[in-house]
């Protein structure tokens, strides 16, 4: 009896182990209108990328963060990455950063605090995507 009890204890514990996935990661979707972007929201931060160049989405989201009536409290920008800081209501800190892929693909990742909200991040890269 003790065998077949730690057999059965032992298939049990593979199962459990093999059925463990990582819950914060979480794929919102694929494809994009202007080209086929990826997007997806992992653990608390949104990433696209878009078929657009760095200085196209770095104007972009700064008139985005004007749009949205965001303080903007820092930006910064070289040929290869661009960063910008800003705050919304009740002090909520908003980080865009954007990462030159090629001459026409920028990677954009969007976090909203310190933990993400998936539902807001997903209304600044829209506003950033009708600025292209």
């Amino acid at each position: 009896m003790n065998c077949i009890r730690l057999l059965f204890l032992s298939s049990l514990m593979l199962s459990f182990l093999m059925n463990i996935g990582c819950p914060a990661a979480v794929l919102v979707g694929g494809g994009a209108a202007a080209g086929g972007g990826s997007l997806a929201y992992i653990k608390g931060e949104l990433k696209s990328t878009e078929e657009v160049s760095l200085n196209r989405a770095w104007g972009a989201t700064q008139k985005a963060m004007d749009d949205l009536e965001f303080n903007i409290t820092g930006k910064g920008k070289d040929a290869f990455d661009a960063e910008l800081s800003a705050s919304g209501v009740g002090g909520k800190k908003i980080r865009v950063a954007l990462k030159k892929i090629s001459n026409t693909r920028t990677e954009i990742r969007i976090r909203v605090g310190t933990f993400g909200d998936k539902s807001l991040s997903q209304q600044i890269l829209e506003k950033i995507k009708n600025r292209f």
